[in-house]
């Protein structure tokens, strides 16, 4: 059981080779010698002497083994070289002929040898963009100048409706009848004729039979309509002797004011002093072109009595009278306005002239405008070229 482990199980492999190894041939050349004086094997030598040379008695040293095993594994490792692989000869096919290339052409012109297209050189391109910002101080400017004539026209209409309403009231009867039809029909309105709100007073006899209702109208944030009624004129200066002579009546459109909506009802109203007046009245107001319909507001029904907006050849046409608008006017004071609303009397308006003049503001705007955008485009024009004055690309038209 004691039994001796052999001397070779324990050594080194160097050892265990020198042990082992019975013989051996030596190289031709003498090997070169090691750390420790013994000779050693070189990178060429081979193996069986390595194993001769350490079958004597005498142990190498470490370093001479370090050595042994670095030739050894160099030996194995050389046969299994790749490289040794790659220059086995392969059956490989012979190479197929080369296409020609354009290079081989001598007269060949490649895309470089091309001369460069120029692109831009000096200042900036600004298209379409600069004359459209040229055109817009223009036409601003000339449009603040044409407000500038419109504000001096304004102004003396203005003046002049305002000096129609302080003359004395001219009165209306079958005789001067004729200029204010002509009036009405020419559109009237913003002094086109010399009776836009002139003031006139008429005397005749309505015809509420005929009465109605245009709206609905607000006023002072209460919802109603105006109340327009036909009335028969007759001469002022002898109103007996024109209804004596039974000539044929001459009729025109009154807007007598504006009523509430709880008052619509021409019954309610008939209780009331001043709500339908009877026989001869007196009617004092001003000869108005109406205003026109707008997109929004609807047509009028004269079969179901609803009128969204005056059309006084359409009333006129319906009541038998002429195409003539007066507005009933009058100076109430704020008492007599809440007794009038309350039972219904129309409530006529004030006389004085509602036109609008907007064009100082106008001229301003446009003015500004024009301004603004020249400095805009100066800015733009005047602006510094940036470093890159030239810009070029490849040509490749060939």
């Amino acid at each position: 059981m004691n039994a001796t482990i052999p001397q070779r199980l324990w050594q080194p492999a160097a050892r265990r080779i020198a042990a082992t190894a019975t013989n051996g041939a030596k190289p031709a050349s003498a090997p070169a010698a090691g750390i420790c004086g013994r000779s050693l094997t070189t990178a060429a030598a081979p193996r069986t002497w390595a194993v001769q040379r350490f079958s004597s008695a005498s142990t190498p040293c470490r370093q001479c083994m370090r050595q042994m095993a670095f030739v050894n594994s160099r030996q194995t490792t050389s046969a299994f070289s790749t490289s040794a692989i790659r220059r086995l000869p392969q059956n490989r096919p012979p190479p197929e002929p080369e296409s020609p290339q354009p290079a081989d052409d001598p007269n060949f012109t490649s895309i470089l040898d091309n001369p460069p297209e120029l692109v831009r050189s000096g200042g900036r391109k600004h298209g379409p963009g600069l004359i459209i910002l040229a055109l817009i101080p223009i036409t601003a400017f000339a449009l603040g100048t044409w407000q500038v004539f419109r504000l001096r026209w304004k102004t003396d209409l203005l003046a002049k409706c305002e000096d129609r309403l302080v003359r004395p009231p001219l009165p209306l009867d079958p005789q001067n009848v004729a200029d204010a039809v002509e009036h009405s029909q020419s559109g009237g309105g913003n002094g086109a004729s010399d009776f836009d709100y002139r003031r006139i007073v008429a005397v005749g006899t309505f015809r509420h039979d005929k009465e109605m209702l245009v709206g609905p109208r607000v006023r002072e944030g209460v919802a109603g309509y105006f109340v327009v009624t036909p009335l028969e004129i007759v001469d002022a200066r002898d109103p007996d002797a024109s209804a004596a002579e039974g000539q044929k009546k001459t009729t025109i459109l009154v807007n007598r004011g504006w009523i509430s909506r709880e008052q619509r009802d021409q019954r309610r109203r008939a209780r009331v002093a001043g709500g339908l007046p009877r026989g001869l009245v007196r009617v004092e107001g001003m000869l108005r072109a109406p205003w026109k319909k707008n997109y929004f507001t609807p047509e009028n029904r004269p079969d179901k009595g609803e009128f969204y907006f005056p059309d006084v050849n359409g009333m006129a046409a319906l009541t038998g009278s002429l195409p003539v608008w007066v507005e009933a006017t009058m100076e109430p004071d704020l008492l007599q306005v809440y007794d009038m609303e309350a039972h219904g009397v129309p409530i006529g308006k004030v006389p004085e002239v509602t036109l609008r003049n907007n064009h100082a503001q106008y001229i301003f705007t446009w003015y500004s405008l024009s301004l603004a955008t020249a400095i805009m485009l100066w800015m733009v024009t005047k602006k510094p070229k940036s470093d890159i004055t030239q810009r070029v690309r490849l040509n490749k038209n060939w």
